[in-house]
């Protein structure tokens, strides 16, 4: 009896030792295995040929700073970029008119030059639109921006469009961030902006957070950060369905790799393009930029990677959609090479 007890204790010693290690290693395993499955599975995305058909359909667009309408470019730095983007498949220059108030109102003050860059665009550069970029931070997750659930915040942001339409622009494009999946004042929002865009026949654009590339992954992130950086699949359609253009943000992705980043976007172009309706202009968005931080990684978010992804995700699912296109962000941080890859890339000839 004294020998077994003494057995059973020293068995319980050395499990009691061990369990500490043992849970360890069990949430390394829960944690890790199912992200290399992911990374391997975003990599074996990547590959393959996109094939034809899978490049510009001519309804690329770019977000441009707001130096084009506070008065600090001149018809110099215009020619310049009409020459930069002739003989590309861009149609739509996003330009930075806001930011809107916290109460969703935009001062005039913002746009002085508008007069200016929309009458030039239209004399030198015919069938590009002119839409004004609008935006402003969401009061979503902290106590400070603009309110979507105040029926007043809303009607002013619609009366924000009205004006800058007034003033000459050939569409609007909003940009509000960070929006949560699911959110109904938005949608409420979407639809009084569409009903004057209709009234008008111009074009209503959104920018557009990243589908959750995963099941419930955005709410896994949701109940430890507090934060939404995805949408769901379906609010993505909801969005889109309410819409004429709608422009993912397929950027700031937090890949560390290139090849990692290019089968995401690729995953993503697949995600949107299944619940965009053929009536929507559907833009997966470039990075023109090249900042290092743990969202973007410079070495990884290539364009080069973007549009290779954007081709094979629209190969895969819908390589005969037409209402398709790139868009690039942001002319002010552009770089040679970044317009080159766009070119060699998305505007292959004879391709299509």
């Amino acid at each position: 009896m004294g020998r077994a007890a003494a057995a059973v204790r020293s068995g319980a010693a050395r499990f009691l030792g061990t369990w500490p290690r043992r849970i360890a290693l069990g949430l390394v395993l829960v944690i890790v295995v199912p992200v290399l499955t992911a990374g391997v599975a975003l990599r074996l995305n990547f590959t393959g040929d996109p094939g034809d058909g899978t490049l510009t359909r001519g309804r690329d667009a770019v977000w441009l700073g707001h130096a084009w309408v506070d008065g600090r470019k001149k018809d110099a730095d215009l020619a310049a970029f009409a020459a930069r983007i002739k003989g590309t498949g861009i149609k739509d220059l996003y330009v930075h008119a806001g930011p809107l108030e916290h109460d969703g109102t935009l001062p005039a003050s913002r746009y002085p030059r508008a007069h200016w860059l929309i009458d030039a665009v239209h004399r030198t550069m015919p069938g590009i639109r002119v839409q004004a970029w609008l935006g402003d931070r969401l009061a979503s997750e902290g106590p400070d921006g603009l309110r979507l659930e105040r029926a007043a915040s809303r009607a002013a942001v619609v009366g924000s469009a009205r004006q800058i339409l007034d003033a000459g622009f050939d569409g609007v494009h909003f940009d509000l961030e960070p929006l949560h999946s699911g959110d109904a004042h938005y949608l409420s929002l979407l639809d009084g902006l569409r009903a004057l865009t209709r009234a008008r026949e111009v074009p209503l654009s959104v920018a557009a957070h990243q589908i959750d590339p995963l099941p419930a992954a955005q709410t896994v992130l949701g109940a430890v950060t507090g934060r939404g950086k995805w949408w769901s699949q379906k609010y993505f359609g909801q969005v889109a369905r309410k819409v004429d253009q709608i422009a993912v943000m397929s950027y700031d992705t937090w890949m560390p790799l290139e090849g990692l980043y290019g089968g995401y976007v690729a995953e993503q172009t697949s995600l949107a393009l299944e619940v965009t309706p053929r009536d929507t202009d559907l833009l997966m968005g470039l990075p023109f930029f090249h900042e290092n931080d743990l969202g973007h990684h410079a070495s990884a978010e290539t364009v080069a990677a973007a549009v290779r992804g954007t081709r094979l995700g629209l190969g895969r699912t819908d390589r005969g959609r037409e209402r398709f296109g790139v868009a690039l962000y942001v002319d002010f941080a552009a770089q040679d090479g970044d317009w080159a890859a766009y070119r060699e890339g998305w505007h292959r000839t004879g391709s299509r």
